[in-house]
């Protein structure tokens, strides 16, 4: 290995994900000089084993299943999905797993970008080992920001590895559907694409843990797409931990906590994420290895003034748009820091430029599974638990005319958490297909802490989905 000569930056970005691109753009528009290290693809998980790959093979599966519920289009759908040629839209939505056009995009920008693996070494201080051992160092006069997200964490049993599991990213690169998938978990990751793999072909098994699915948003949407999974074709089982897993002339044999012998063909393990910081030298800079990095609103590591952590792994909110909005938070109050303007910063005002409150009371998450799930802000369970005085209000979209229109049998729930003090919305939830297009309105109303009887007066056009408005406001006021 070799050393070269230090490179001085205002401002080094760890990681060139979606966060990482979106703090190295905000900090080049405020005219700071700014390089970005990343180890592996430009565009990150979202662009390559996410967000983009797991859509792109989501999409029709959505598609042909609202065909299906459409007298004139149902009997010309009735046979399976061209698994190859989805497949194969998935590759394109991912280049091919090739980067060029996000390089492109960085250097557009005037950042300057560093292949390698980039570690802390001192404060304001990162060294870069590249592809082929040479060692960079690169120091930054005003910000670090840690933009490196997390990876699969899987559970701790005995030979786990030699089984091959697949992750997310096997999980949303594969090229084939294998014939009996087991996929283990509950959450977004785990019903997504048990929706998609049992679609494309294989006998999906889903083993929760838990009492049921998507257990971080209101009851009811977890029961709802584990209906519409159990009526697709797939096994789900909950209450059901997994004891054991090995590999035997290419099958997997998974032993339950019942005793239970399951075998497949593979195997997901949807169980949680972990931070990626435990090899980027945070013990060089007093902070413990894989760990979350805690920040306060400006995404500044609490502690320092200079490390920021933004996007996945400082816990907030993991999700890509969060991450996104915080690196435009953190990229302003960088810029602003760098000036000498610290005013608005050091008060924190809610809403403010430099404060990501929506990360406290206004996060929107939609999983696109078959029926849709979205929700944003606090459940009831979670607005209670924060001690606000609420009530839940909940109709049925059997009783919007744009839900028959939609297709024949829509099913799907809504539910809107009211303040009974401030006349607010703490919460909303909706479940049903097309309710994705539906959450901004609900995120607008929760982040614009709208009173309800000005939610009176915002008319939802007819016949569509978003008349489930005015029945809610209608089942507010009439009980």
């Amino acid at each position: 290995m070799t050393e070269t000569d230090s490179n001085a930056y205002d401002v080094v970005v760890l990681g060139a994900g979606p966060v990482g691109e979106n703090v190295a753009d905000r900090t080049r528009a405020a005219g700071l000089s700014t390089a970005v290290v990343e180890s592996e693809l430009v565009g990150g998980e979202c662009s390559y084993w996410a967000c983009m790959p797991s859509k792109a093979l989501l999409r029709p599966v959505i598609a042909h299943a609202d065909a299906r519920r459409l007298p004139g289009l149902s009997r010309a759908v009735q046979g399976p999905l061209d698994a190859s040629a989805v497949l194969a839209r998935r590759d394109e939505y991912t280049s091919h797993w090739k980067d060029d056009g996000q390089v492109g995009w960085i250097e557009g920008i005037g950042a300057d970008l560093y292949r390698g693996h980039g570690r802390l070494t001192a404060p304001r201080t990162v060294e870069v080992t590249a592809p082929d051992g040479t060692r960079r160092t690169l120091t930054a006069h005003h910000a670090v920001a840690v933009c490196t997200g997390t990876r699969a964490q899987l559970p701790d049993l005995p030979g786990l590895a030699g089984v091959r599991p697949w992750t997310s990213r096997e999980a949303t690169s594969a090229e084939a559907a294998p014939a009996r998938l087991i996929v283990v978990g509950g959450g977004v990751v785990a019903t997504e694409m048990a929706t998609a793999w049992q679609a494309l072909g294989s006998r999906v098994t889903l083993l929760v843990r838990g009492k049921g699915l998507l257990n971080r948003m209101e009851p009811f949407a977890g029961e709802l797409v584990a209906e519409a999974l159990t009526e697709a074709g797939a096994e789900v089982r909950t209450g059901t931990s997994v004891e054991s897993v090995t590999r035997e002339n290419g099958t997997v044999i998974v032993t339950t906590g019942a005793g239970e012998r399951l075998e497949a063909d593979e195997i997901l393990f949807a169980t949680g994420r972990a931070p990626r910081t435990d090899d980027i030298g945070l013990e060089n800079v007093g902070l413990e290895p894989g760990s979350w990095l805690p920040v306060d609103d400006s995404l500044r590591v609490r502690g320092t003034d200079w490390l920021y952590a933004v996007g996945d792994v400082n816990h907030r909110a993991l999700l890509t748009h969060q991450g996104k909005y915080q690196a435009r938070i953190a990229g302003a109050a960088i810029a602003s820091r760098a000036s000498g303007e610290t005013a608005d910063l050091e008060t924190q005002e809610p809403w403010s430029a430099h404060a990501a409150s929506a990360d406290h009371a206004a996060v929107p998450q939609v999983v696109f599974t078959d029926p849709e799930a979205a929700s944003v802000g606090l459940s009831l369970a979670e607005a209670e638990q924060a001690g606000h005085r609420v009530r839940a209000v909940d109709v049925d979209f059997s009783s919007v005319a744009g839900a028959g229109l939609y297709a024949d049998g829509y099913r799907g729930r809504a539910r809107m958490v009211v303040d009974l003090e401030d006349e607010i919305l703490r919460g909303v939830t909706f479940v049903g297909p097309g309710v994705g297009e539906l959450i901004h309105s609900a995120t607008v109303a929760v982040a614009g802490q709208v009173p309800v009887s000005r939610l009176w007066h915002a008319v939802p056009s007819y016949p569509t989905l978003s008349e489930v408005w005015l029945r809610l406001l209608e089942a507010y006021r009439d009980n």
